[in-house]
């Protein structure tokens, strides 16, 4: 049989463009345009409404960069048109790409009333169905003339992402500002071919049904008189009622469509404009809500809700509409869509307290689910977070975008390291922004991997990234294929309602152990330092306030801040979100985020510094506060008092004009290239650094990835590398327990400050960049002398194992990958952590020497800098500070103590007295990550904690107060009945641990405390 498909489509094309789509709007006339452009920042609503606009017409350019501008659009219904359905087509300038990358509107009614955003595939608004004829219409229209900046590859440096460098040049050309006719019946039959023609192309040839549509096709095409489309368009419909009636087989498979639109919180836009993007899209879909009754629609970040109750009430009582009608569901239960790699244990935590408690008090939602589309790669972690916070599933598709490896399941259960599974799912459809195209529809279908068990696949359907959401569009394709034959059947649902099916006919999926990663967007660790280090400081800087204003709560009625932190608190998880702690976002967002941590840190200090002065009393008295977990010095955990430092550190003329320092317990031998040629172990009589190779040194790469550029290093960065050893100076430190190195090269330089602290069993590296790079990727090495088939890396409450071997490809594509405070490898007996304040990628590799010595060197880079030019052509230009520090002979309790140590340095005044801690655990393997009051504002105090070593404890917590009762709970301090079950013995309390368990305590207080 001759396939003659490709004659049909091109006919079918040829005719849907050039005849029918046009014929949707038959009839139209020009609207009168006036327009007033705002002088700097987006105004508020009444202001652009109020403003005097001046004359533009269709064809003339409007909108610098970043600007808002205020359309006021007005005209007549024709009288002719009385008894039609008539539609405003309002394009600001649109070109054909996806909605979110360019500029953007938000129309309004005269009196404020927010009707429906603007975007590529959303122009039109409708006047009335039918009009009287007569009506006189004026719309306003917040327009956005948001800069394109991604012009996808190749990537094109450009100083359009800040408004301070983007200049004043128009953006955008006014296209089109009409009344017009909307024929209902031309557009249903444009859905249509459409649905039919994209089925026709995935059908195999010998399929029966393909040939049926194709016939069908053709009498529809036949039937449509080109010079009359409109006449004819109805004939040409009853052409295809038999192939479009035709049910779907039985063992189709079941695609639960959920209406979505991903909006980045920050990404190729600032934060101020996703508050707008919020704004439209939402008012786009409780539009839509209302004109289509199975229609769902689901977002989630609680973050971009809460905007839309602050900014835009008018959309939020919609919103609350919707909601309350269970048609516009809240998703995912977490503040925003955060990076789930790099955010520390109680920052993810959080992200799920505050996401929903929002739900929760709004409301009275609970979300089973945690949303995350988009994530670039999920910690191992993450599953007992989720759990804890009272919720069962995960979504993503993010791993389909794994360059190397295949994922082999589409849903399974996802096991952590503490052994918490969360049933999760891929969707086979492979992206967040399904069109309900024929071609992601079969897609979903044939990719899906787990047939002959499970025939459930969700498709996040709508425009996102930038925003848009679902079109009217996708929901009348969506219609059609609810019970279609040869396609998989489409059902508008919840995603509490698709897990649920999908959990139910899945009774034994298959488990993945360990951490999702995923093999694309690996420089994500390192990109834009200074929001990393912002970060790190400022979840450390809030443990701190929320220790120290606790414990001077309970013990001297100091006023806890209960809305600061919680301010703080939600501005730090904002700044987590996937494109703006990963680096990824324009240089805009990154300027602001600096500055914002400035802030917070500020204040946090000045929180902390409140609580300690009010715990200290006045006095003489020298004291150190120690916030870390662990005692040091004779500080204990949590408390304050005279800090004990026991031996000293010398320095030395070194061989060859280098320089040895040594505290008793490690020599430290610097060469006169400023390199650690050996970090001797004195009680364990073991050299640390690998024979013939040298620590602290500084290696320089090219780093020019193949597409993604602030996003990704390829594996092929390691063929060329340059190691920076020549040196400006090589010099004692002030001090005289120091050795201070200076090193230039390109354009940059380098200095650091070696030091041995006393009594301490790590070698301090404080490293100053002052860089001036382009595309170029600058990695700390450390040569060790060990051999390891294994490395651990912190992760949120724990550690993870990764290979150092690269056996598989599987292993081979972790070639960056990510650790918190420290990583850590060991032989039996003896172990090296590296640790450091403030950086997350990094890489390790095994050689076998072959000097005859046949031993194992295994090398720890750390990830300090990388010079992408996109989005951002200046990213981390400039000074940079970092801190790490090797410890040898560190067993994995060493590695976590060390980690927190180097992060939570002590504070130290004067007062009357020393400060004993509000609460002690007595085993150093459980981890305290928080001390607070409650957050519903009572007297309670709630601990957090974990099991750190990855072994079972019994630990014993005490309270330096009087304890009336407690309670495990949940992350959202409710009654939880899954953790341990604590036992309390007057203001004992002891718990049992599994492997790195995390548990949460709420303890009462046996009576009052003055605020």
């Amino acid at each position: 049989m001759h396939d003659d498909r490709s004659l049909v489509e091109a006919r079918l094309r040829r005719v849907l463009d050039e005849r029918v789509r046009p014929a949707v709007y038959p009839e139209s006339v020009p609207l009168q345009v006036a327009v007033w452009h705002a002088p700097g920042e987006p105004v508020p609503v009444d202001e652009g409404l109020t403003a005097e606009p001046e004359p533009i017409a269709v064809g003339d350019r409007w909108g610098a960069p970043w600007g808002t501008s205020w359309f006021r659009v007005t005209g007549t219904v024709p009288e002719a048109w009385a008894g039609k359905t008539v539609e405003a087509l309002l394009d600001l300038g649109f070109d054909e790409n996806m909605p979110g990358f360019q500029c953007e509107g938000l129309v309004y009614r005269p009196d404020g009333t927010p009707v429906k955003g603007l975007n590529p595939r959303n122009q039109w608004v409708r006047v009335g169905a039918p009009v009287e004829g007569g009506e006189e219409i004026r719309l306003h229209i917040e327009a956005a003339s948001n800069p394109v900046i991604l012009d996808y590859h190749p990537f094109r440096p450009t100083q359009l992402g800040d408004k301070e460098t983007a200049g004043s040049e128009p953006q955008y050309t006014l296209a089109r500002m009409d009344l017009a006719v909307f024929d209902e019946t031309v557009w249903q039959l444009v859905i249509d071919l459409e649905v039919l023609g994209e089925l026709m192309a995935e059908l195999p040839v010998e399929s029966a049904r393909r040939w049926d549509i194709l016939r069908a096709l053709e009498r529809a095409l036949d039937a449509i008189d080109l010079q009359d489309v409109n006449g004819s368009a109805a004939r040409a419909r009853s052409c295809l009622t038999e192939v479009l009636s035709a049910p779907a087989v039985p063992s189709a498979h079941r695609i639960s469509a959920v209406g979505h639109a991903h909006i980045d919180s920050a990404w190729l836009w600032p934060l101020r404009e996703t508050v707008r993007k919020v704004a439209r899209t939402t008012a786009n879909m409780t539009a839509l809500l209302e004109d289509e009754p199975d229609f769902v629609f689901a977002m989630s970040q609680a973050q971009q809700w809460a905007w839309v109750k602050e900014h835009r009430p008018e959309v939020w009582a919609r919103v609350k509409k919707a909601v309350a009608d269970g048609r516009f569901v809240p998703a995912g239960g977490m503040w925003v869509e955060s990076d789930t790699n790099m955010p520390g244990s109680e920052a993810m935590a959080r992200q799920f307290v505050h996401g929903k408690r929002f739900f929760l008090d709004e409301f009275g939602i609970e979300n089973d689910e945690a949303w995350l589309p988009d994530t670039f790669g999920f910690a191992a972690g993450l599953p007992q977070i989720i759990r804890a916070a009272g919720a069962k599933w995960l979504l993503t598709q993010k791993i389909s975008w794994s360059q190397t490896n295949k994922f082999p399941h589409h849903t399974f259960q996802w096991e952590g390291i503490d052994g918490t599974r969360i049933f999760t799912h891929f969707p086979s459809v492979d992206t967040y922004n399904c069109s309900m195209r024929g071609a992601e529809i079969a897609h979903a279908a044939r990719n899906f991997k787990d047939k002959g068990s499970a025939r459930h696949s969700l498709a996040p359907t709508g425009w996102g990234d930038g925003g848009g959401g679902t079109t009217r569009e996708m929901v009348a394709k969506a219609a059609r294929l609810r019970d279609l034959e040869g396609s998989a059947t489409v059902v508008w649902e919840s995603p509490g309602a698709f897990f649920e099916k999908a959990e139910a006919e899945y009774a034994h999926p298959p488990v993945w152990v360990g951490e999702l990663y995923l093999e694309l967007h690996r420089a994500t660790l390192t990109s834009q330092a200074r929001t990393k280090q912002g970060n790190r400081r400022s979840e450390h800087l809030l443990r701190e306030a929320e220790l120290w204003a606790a414990t001077a709560a309970v013990r001297t009625g100091f006023p806890y801040p209960y809305e600061e932190l919680d301010r703080i608190w939600k501005t730090v998880l904002l700044h987590q979100f996937h494109d703006i702690l990963p680096g990824s976002s324009i240089a805009w967002v990154h300027r602001e985020a600096r500055a914002t941590y400035d802030r917070l840190a500020a204040e946090l200090d000045a929180i902390i510094d409140a609580a300690q002065r009010a715990l200290a009393g006045e006095g003489p008295t020298p004291l150190a506060f120690n916030a870390a977990p662990h005692a040091r010095a004779g500080i204990p955990a949590g408390g304050a008092g005279t800090p004990v430092t026991e031996g000293g550190t010398t320095l030395a003329a070194g061989p060859d004009g280098g320089h040895v320092l040594d505290n008793g317990l490690l020599r430290i031998v610097i060469d006169a290239h400023g390199l650690v040629v050996s970090v001797y172990d004195i009680e364990a009589d073991r050299e640390t650094v690998a024979p013939g190779r040298a620590a602290n040194l500084l290696q320089l790469h090219p780093d020019f990835p193949n597409m993604w550029d602030a996003w990704d290093v390829d594996a092929f960065y390691r063929n060329t590398v340059t190691d920076l050893t020549d040196t400006d100076e090589v010099t004692e430190g002030e001090d005289g327990r120091s050795v201070r190195i200076v090193r230039s090269f390109g354009a940059s330089r380098v200095t650091q400050m070696l030091s041995l602290p006393p009594g301490e069993r790590r070698l301090v590296l404080d490293t100053e960049v002052d860089w001036h790079e382009t595309e170029k990727f600058l990695k700390l090495a450390f040569p060790l002398d060990l051999h390891a088939e294994r490395y651990a890396s912190e992760t949120q409450f724990g550690h993870f194992h990764r290979p150092t071997h690269t056996n598989t490809s599987w292993e081979a594509a972790k070639f960056e990958a990510c650790n918190h405070r420290f990583v850590h490898l060991e032989e039996p007996g003896w172990g090296v952590a590296v640790v450091n304040d403030s950086t997350y990628g990094h890489d390790v590799t095994r050689t076998v020497r072959t000097d005859g010595d046949r031993g194992t060197t295994t090398t720890v880079r750390v990830s300090l800098l990388r010079a992408p030019r996109f989005p951002d052509p200046e990213t981390d230009q400039g000074v940079h500070r970092f801190r790490h520090a090797l410890v040898p002979g560190a067993g994995i309790g060493d590695a976590v103590r060390e980690g927190w140590r180097i992060n939570l340095p002590e504070r130290r005044l004067t007062g009357a007295h020393e400060v004993a801690p509000l609460v002690t655990v007595d085993d150093d393997a459980v981890v305290i990550t928080a001390v607070k009051l409650a957050d519903d504002g009572s007297d309670d105090v709630v601990v957090r904690l974990h099991e750190a070593h990855g072994g079972r404890a019994r630990p014993t917590l005490k309270a330096g107060f009087e304890v009336a009762d407690v309670t495990a709970t949940d992350l959202l301090e409710r009654p939880w009945d899954e953790g341990a079950a604590p036992e309390r013995d007057g203001d004992r309390v002891t718990v049992r641990l599994r492997p790195f368990e995390l548990v949460t305590l709420r303890l009462s207080l046996a009576r009052a405390h003055l605020r």
